[in-house]
């Protein structure tokens, strides 16, 4: 079983640790930092964050229960209270050894819980590439629902990269089995 906890400066070297590649960087942040990750990026990250009154995004580790260990990185942003919304971006199970073990599916549902349970958001969707078929049944296990993709929204090393969209409502999420 896995909590949800701030992420903060004292996370920032797994999480460099985790990044080990420019591939695995775009995949989990899109164009949002360049590789490699560095402490700079890691401030500017975090400002203004994590504040419940005040934020617009907040952003969590992992931590596995029984090990104390973080296994996992991701963040709820683009928080509307207009509208009621919210976005999932930047979902990364850390090291080779904490997935398979259902780890993404805990921290979606965990993070969908604060999204709707805490923030009364109406809302909550996120992005996903089409090629990492594990996030998208990941997050089709979680309750989300395929909108529609974008395509060829992404351009990396000559390849094109097609988002696909999928959220998840409120009454979708109360009425859960």
């Amino acid at each position: 079983m896995i909590v949800l906890e701030y992420f903060g400066r004292n996370d920032f070297d797994q999480l460099m640790k985790w990044i080990e590649d420019d591939e695995l960087l775009m995949n989990w942040s899109g164009s949002l930092f360049s590789y490699p990750l560095t402490l700079k990026s890691l401030e500017w990250y975090i400002d203004d964050v994590n504040d419940i009154n005040n934020s617009d995004a907040f952003i969590y580790k992992a931590v596995d229960v029984v090990s104390g260990k973080t296994v996992g990185h991701i963040s709820l942003g683009s928080i509307s209270k207009k509208n009621k919304s919210g976005r999932i971006s930047r979902v990364l199970v850390g090291g080779n050894d904490n997935r398979g073990r259902g780890c993404c599916q805990q921290m979606v549902k965990a993070v969908l819980k604060i999204g709707f349970e805490e923030l009364q958001l109406h809302r909550i969707s996120l992005g996903v590439y089409d090629f990492n078929t594990a996030a998208i049944n990941c997050y089709k296990k979680s309750g989300l629902i395929v909108e529609g993709i974008t395509r060829d929204v992404l351009n990396f090393k000559g390849n094109w990269w097609s988002l696909v969209e999928m959220s998840i409502l409120e009454k979708e999420w109360n009425n859960r089995v």
